[in-house]
């Protein structure tokens, strides 16, 4: 199938923090990328307004965004209970009509929709809904324990804190070094640049740990090392359950901690009161590694940090306070590159793979 070409809808809502799906489109696939459409911001670049993404356009209509020649429109945003908005709904039609296919990563099925879905019959478009669960998915048992991969699970102080862009940079830096990686996504933005996996947050809560075994077993065959997409915090009240999901369903052996480092209480880029305070690091730290080991014993290895709002000078201190604090390794992936989360990882692998060739007493 010929690799889609988006116009990307953002509207109102296209920045660093506000447009998650948008974002690592353009910074992981910007070849597919036409255009961004956000009134609020029409006649910048994304480098304008994410300092990354070049001379990819905002435009302020349908009309100037199909003029980009794009193949398909793309959700690029993921909004609180991911639902769609209205204003939206005329856009997705039109872009339907004109024989568009349409990637929304909404809880909102579009494809469920009979006006939309008869729109799509009728072009000849195709709705992709990214966050729709496979059918048939089973319970976790504890199987992805016993795989020969070290199995590595980024986990987050809060939401949106850089675990799918981190397990990205370590899949790059991971390949770079030669050493056999599969990477496992669990949300609908890993999903689309990836081209497989399961939204875990759209699974039935008994199953969120099967998908996860599932996936995990899919990808161990043959690899080194496998990735697995965070989401989610142990202490956000409204997604840890996905997050304890994920931890016992994949079973990993080894942790990166993500977090940003300007946030202050959990879920605070939200609109309303952010009353949880994000505790410190070594704090957190305790948190995963208690929580993974009712199940299986997992070290947090390295701390991935997000410090694209700090200057340069602020972004290293964080890094070297966050490694004092932790004592593990400590980067800004993306900033910094991720050298020494990866040799972390190196390493962790190779212990892994003496212990299992170690014959028990």
């Amino acid at each position: 199938m010929k690799e889609p070409r988006f116009l990307i809808v953002a509207d109102g809502a296209f920045g660093p923090e506000t447009s998650k799906t948008a974002d690592c489109a353009i910074r992981y696939v910007p070849e597919r990328v036409a255009a961004v459409l956000d009134t609020s911001q029409a006649g910048r670049t994304a480098q304008d307004v994410l300092g990354f993404g070049g001379a990819i356009p905002v435009v302020g209509s349908l009309e100037e965004g199909l003029a980009r020649r794009p193949t398909a429109l793309l959700i690029g945003i993921a909004p609180r209970g991911g639902r769609l908005p209205d204003a939206w709904r005329g856009w997705i039609a039109s872009a339907l009509d004109r024989g568009l296919d349409v990637w929304s990563g909404l809880h909102t099925l579009l494809g469920d929709d009979a006006d939309l879905a008869a729109r799509a019959k009728a072009s000849g478009a195709v709705i992709h809904d990214l966050r729709r669960p496979p059918a048939n998915l089973p319970v976790s048992n504890g199987r992805a324990r016993s795989l020969d991969a070290l199995v590595v699970l980024t986990v987050g102080t809060d939401c949106n804190s850089g675990k799918m862009t981190a397990q990205l940079e370590l899949l790059r830096g991971l390949e770079a070094r030669g050493v056999r990686t599969r990477f496992v996504p669990t949300g609908q933005t890993g999903i689309l640049i990836a081209g497989w996996g399961i939204a875990v947050d759209a699974v039935a809560a008994d199953f969120v740990g099967g998908a996860a075994e599932q996936m995990v077993l899919e990808a161990a065959p043959g690899a080194d090392v496998v990735l697995v997409e965070g989401q989610g915090s142990l202490i956000h009240p409204g997604y840890s359950g996905v997050t304890l999901g994920l931890l016992h369903g994949s079973c990993p052996a080894a942790m990166i901690l993500c977090h940003k480092v300007s946030r202050r209480r959990v879920g605070e880029y939200h609109p309303g009161e952010a009353w949880i305070e994000i505790p410190p690091l070594a704090d957190v730290v305790r948190v995963y590694e208690q929580a993974a080991g009712w199940i299986h014993p997992a070290r947090v290895i390295g701390v991935a940090l997000n410090t694209y709002d700090l200057a340069e000078a602020e972004a290293r201190a964080a890094v070297a306070r966050a490694a004092r604090a932790t004592g593990v390794p400590a980067t800004d992936p993306v900033r910094f590159g991720p050298a020494p989360l990866v040799d972390a990882i190196v390493g962790a692998a190779a212990r892994r793979r003496a212990a299992r060739m170690t014959p028990s007493a």
